[in-house]
């Protein structure tokens, strides 16, 4: 009996382990060449509350470069935000930025000119508290944080099942986070995950506006450049679930298209008040 024990306790174990190695695949199977992507991973908040998770987050992106084969570089400076910098990159990831996270005009300028040149970003989290007075910014991410509710387990409705961010997720995707709320939304967002409101446990009314359900996760192209947002990650646990990390990756995926080469004459921007596409 001892030994019956032993045997399903020995092969639970590598059943585990084979599950934990299971090495993570690109969200449509499609041929990427992950080896001429690379990612500059921003990190800068303004004065108000920072977040705990960026260190994790920032981790678990260099864990997915070392995966996929994708190059990672991460900063904390402004500075960085200027053309010749930005050329090196296919994708900004806004790591949990909050708040006024850039020095001059000219650094913001030379952000909206890389995603004219076709340049690809992802948010996570916060990040649609970042720059919340520049109106060219808050169309680009696709909404400006408003509130969010206690955290406490919920669901996410999969509303694409064939984004390579989405497509392998279950219709219904527990959980454990903040629900958070957004004003000022552009019209034009692809929305790709929904959170179910309503079981949410919330000390506030929920505005009409969102009735039963409201945009958790969503991609678009906007002034040149493709954009994919998540609202997810406030812990940094969450960051090192397979799901999650599926969930950023096929973002990354996504924002980069087809690794087409930046193209700066179509970058057109003059100033950071220029008038919007729409």
């Amino acid at each position: 009996m001892r030994n019956i024990l032993f045997r399903k306790a020995f092969f639970i174990a590598i059943g585990i382990l084979c599950t934990a190695e299971k090495p993570l695949v690109s969200g449509t199977g499609t041929a990427i060449n992950w080896k001429k992507i690379s990612v500059l991973v921003y990190t800068k908040n303004g004065k108000g509350y920072v977040h705990s998770n960026i260190a994790g987050a920032t981790a678990s992106i260099q864990q997915l470069g070392k995966k996929m084969g994708f190059a990672v570089a991460v900063s904390d400076s402004p500075a960085d935000f200027n053309e010749d910098n930005l050329k090196k990159y296919n994708v900004l990831v806004f790591n949990n930025t909050n708040n006024d996270v850039f020095d001059t005009d000219d650094q913001k300028l030379a952000l909206m000119r890389y995603i004219q040149a076709g340049g690809g970003f992802v948010g996570l989290h916060s990040a649609t508290g970042t720059e919340r007075n520049w109106a060219w910014f808050k169309r680009l991410i696709g909404a400006s944080f408003q509130r969010h509710a206690k955290h406490q387990s919920f669901r996410d409705i999969v509303i694409d099942t064939t984004h390579p961010s989405t497509q392998f997720l279950p219709r219904y995707w527990e959980q454990d986070d903040e629900c958070y709320f957004f004003k000022e939304v552009n019209p034009d967002l692809h929305v790709l995950l929904a959170h179910n409101l309503s079981s949410l446990l919330d000390d506030k009314d929920k505005p009409d506006f969102y009735g039963a359900s409201s945009p958790s996760a969503w991609c678009h192209e906007f002034d040149g450049g493709r954009e994919w947002y998540t609202s997810l990650g406030h812990d940094s646990a969450t960051y090192f679930k397979p799901d999650f990390q599926r969930h950023i990756l096929g973002g990354i995926e996504w924002a980069a298209g087809k690794n087409k080469p930046l193209d700066y004459s179509k970058a057109h921007a003059k100033t950071i008040n220029d008038p919007l596409p729409y």
